[in-house]
């Protein structure tokens, strides 16, 4: 039996390895691919030629595929309605009243879910308040009265 298949294998075992170990980075991906296509292609007792052209072309295909998919993960912040951002222009309801001052914290539902709250400029807003999302700090929502928007 020829060594080709063993080889393919230990190779396709490496590259998916070594991508493991770059987290993300799908550089070694697409030639761990390619050589398991080899490997199987040897293990077929295709012609080494072929395994190679099979080797070749599938790596490069994948890593075309796969490069175009990285650049959507590669984005440096997360856009505006994606997790807690999805809030910000939403308008909201006081439950628990913002006290005035840099710790005035108070409790706001916005849809059907209840945050932590806080006034942009640090003013007190009364129980039952309708105000408007406009800052998400961790899991804080920082508002502001919406009647002081429409002045």
């Amino acid at each position: 039996m020829d060594a080709w298949p063993w080889i393919w294998l230990a190779a396709a075992v490496v590259f998916v390895l070594g991508e493991l170990a770059i987290a993300g980075a799908f550089v070694l991906l697409p030639f761990g691919i390619g050589a398991a296509v080899a490997c199987l292609l040897a293990f077929l007792d295709a012609d080494p030629v072929v395994q190679w052209l099979a080797f070749v072309g599938v790596s490069g295909g994948c890593f075309v595929g796969l490069w175009r998919f990285r650049h959507r993960f590669d984005q440096d912040e997360p856009h505006d309605g994606i997790g807690a951002r999805r809030l910000i222009g939403q308008p909201g309801v006081v439950l628990r009243s913002l006290p005035g001052g840099p710790s005035g914290v108070g409790l706001v539902r916005v849809g059907r879910e209840e945050w932590r709250a806080e006034s942009v400029d640090g003013r007190p807003i009364a129980e039952g308040a309708t105000v408007k999302v406009v800052e998400v700090r961790g899991t804080s929502v920082v508002v502001w009265p919406i009647e002081e928007i429409a002045r």
